[in-house]
């Protein structure tokens, strides 16, 4: 499925990816290819993201990007809330 990560500054990141899991209101939640479809107000925290593949190392990597040392193909954005939809396999997220 395709992610976009986009703040009012910029867009952080952009790819196809496995699962997202996200810091809800009600508790972090995770979504898979052919999820339903769903919007939902997110809350301060990271957004977990399973890559499709391992980033390049000539990707521009966004400074809000933490990839993680034990598995590269696991990248932690930090937000500060947001809201996120989720459509045809293309989520979107609007974040602080």
């Amino acid at each position: 499925m395709q992610l976009e990560i986009i703040t009012p500054e910029a867009k952080i990141f952009e790819g196809e990816v496995d699962a997202v899991q996200f810091p809800g209101l009600d508790g972090s939640f995770q979504v898979l290819n052919n999820h339903a479809a769903i919007i939902s107000a997110l809350v301060a925290g990271d957004v977990k993201v399973n890559l499709s593949q391992v980033l390049d190392e000539e990707e521009k990597i966004d400074a809000h990007i933490k990839i993680d040392s034990a598995d590269k193909k696991i990248i932690r954005v930090g937000i500060k809330g947001g809201v996120v939809e989720m459509l045809n396999n293309k989520v979107i997220v609007l974040a602080e």
